[in-house]
């Protein structure tokens, strides 16, 4: 934990240390070119936050590689190695090292030193992070038999346990499936008979209104009991075939909805049901 603490945080001082070269490059650049200072204040705003945005999703990428989400040690034996982290980390001070050598004695100048210093930790982050490390990693796992049998071993293990995952998803399915049917079946043969008195409530002429919704919330409140919603439900929709076979023309208002408002979870869904076709 505490190598790995240390890692991110040498990676962080390396990526801030190749921001400022880079800035300093730019700045350098654009001062050569003729661009006044006031120019580069009033734009250095939205550069910082373009390149503290940047920054943060670099730095997202790299910590998950440095903590060793993105390689397994078993597949990437150099790549995964802690010489090599901290070789690949300390990248823009090894850099900046090589420019500073380099340019003593060479210039008299500040900033033709700076600018050498800047030159060498921007050539050597971009070789090893942009070249180096992508192709030692593809020469490891290409050349190393371990690497290519770890790496066919792990994609098998993770394609069975998809596979065994999407199995233990349809069972789960169907068992739902195979017990909502069996409910079905069940709510069907017990409330036959009150489907039945349902429908003569709603098709029967005569029937004294206040007496059919008390009948009927009973019945309904006996569905709830049974099987809640979903055998509410059916219920209706059992009452609804036998309504329509017995009406003239298979048109009735249905009532249930509201005779049923308020039975446990049942709301009244509105005048546009009222009538049943």
């Amino acid at each position: 934990m505490f190598r790995r603490r240390a890692m991110r945080a040498v990676h962080l001082l390396s990526t801030a240390w190749f921001a400022a070269c880079v800035g300093y490059i730019l700045v350098l650049a654009l001062r050569q070119a003729g661009v006044h200072w006031w120019i580069l204040f009033s734009l250095s705003g939205h550069g910082v936050l373009i390149v503290s945005l940047l920054i943060s999703l670099y730095l997202f990428a790299i910590f998950r590689g440095v903590s060793g989400s993105q390689k397994v040690e078993s597949e990437h034996p150099l790549t995964s190695a802690g010489y090599y982290t901290v070789f690949y980390v300390t990248a823009p001070a090894l850099g900046g090292l090589a420019g500073c050598l380099g340019m003593m004695g060479v210039v008299g100048s500040v900033s033709q030193f700076l600018l050498g210093v800047a030159l060498g930790t921007l050539s050597a982050t971009f070789f090893v992070w942009v070249i180096v490390d992508p192709v030692t990693g593809l020469l490891e796992t290409m050349l190393h038999p371990g690497s290519r049998r770890n790496r066919a071993d792990r994609l098998a293990r993770l394609k069975a346990e998809r596979e065994e995952q999407q199995e233990g998803r349809e069972r789960f399915l169907a068992d739902v499936l195979e017990r909502e049917e069996g409910n079905l079946h069940r709510w069907r043969q017990a409330l036959k008979p009150e489907a039945e008195k349902l429908a003569g409530l709603l098709t029967s002429e005569g029937v004294e209104f206040e007496r059919a919704e008390r009948e009927a919330v009973d019945v309904g409140v006996s569905a709830w009991q049974i099987g809640g919603l979903g055998c509410m439900r059916e219920l209706r929709k059992m009452t609804t075939v036998i309504c329509r076979k017995r009406s003239p023309g298979g048109t009735f208002v249905d009532y249930i909805p509201f005779w049923w408002d308020g039975i446990g979870t049942w709301q009244s869904p509105g005048l546009r049901e009222v009538a049943g076709a």
